[in-house]
């Protein structure tokens, strides 16, 4: 589990922004990541990094929401409550604020490697999630607290925290409580 306060400040790539770092999963003998969690505060209207490679998928967390403006005229609006939007880190984008700052969820995977997908659900009572060789569960709490089954030994989630989930056979996690949930499943892909 990995609390709020723990996660890491910095300068976004091009120097315009900042962003809270959840975790970012380096593989052993690599030199960068695969995938990465992290927060983006953005205060100003500014050009996104570029992330040749790399996936994204970001979601409004908190503010009156977010225009992204492409170059190649696109634009997508990011609305409250939970606005989001997929899209190549190839593509020049710049983030346009609505009504003053924003804070945004930010998944990022290496296409080579692995896939991800993000769901965003209620939670109302119990939720299962099974872990498997190769895939990870990265469960981050937008509200409220939840609780995993006592046999998972993983303490309790408040708001804004972050759960990682991946074991080296099948297993099953339970997790109970009430709130909304960014629930991301991430598997590599099969070597070639």
């Amino acid at each position: 589990m990995i609390p709020a306060s723990e996660y890491r400040r910095e300068r976004w790539r091009n120097g315009l922004g900042w962003t809270r770092e959840i975790h970012a999963h380096v593989p052993l003998g690599s030199q960068g990541w695969d995938w990465r969690l992290s927060i983006a505060e953005i205060e100003q209207d500014a050009p996104f990094s570029a992330f040749p490679g790399i996936e994204r998928e970001l979601v409004l967390l908190s503010g009156e929401g977010l225009r992204l403006r492409f170059d190649d005229g696109e634009s997508h609006l990011l609305q409250p409550p939970h606005g989001r939007l997929r899209f190549a880190g190839e593509r020049v984008v710049t983030g346009e604020l609505v009504d003053g700052p924003t804070q945004d969820f930010n998944l990022m995977w290496r296409r080579s490697v692995c896939e991800a997908e993000l769901h965003h659900r209620p939670l109302v009572g119990p939720m299962v999630f099974f872990t498997e060789p190769g895939t990870t569960w990265a469960l981050h709490l937008i509200a409220g607290a939840a609780r995993f089954d006592t046999a998972s030994e993983l303490p309790e989630l408040q708001t804004g925290d972050t759960a990682l989930l991946s074991e080296p056979s099948r297993k099953r996690f339970l997790l109970d409580g009430g709130g909304e949930l960014l629930a991301i499943r991430i598997a590599s892909l099969p070597s070639s």
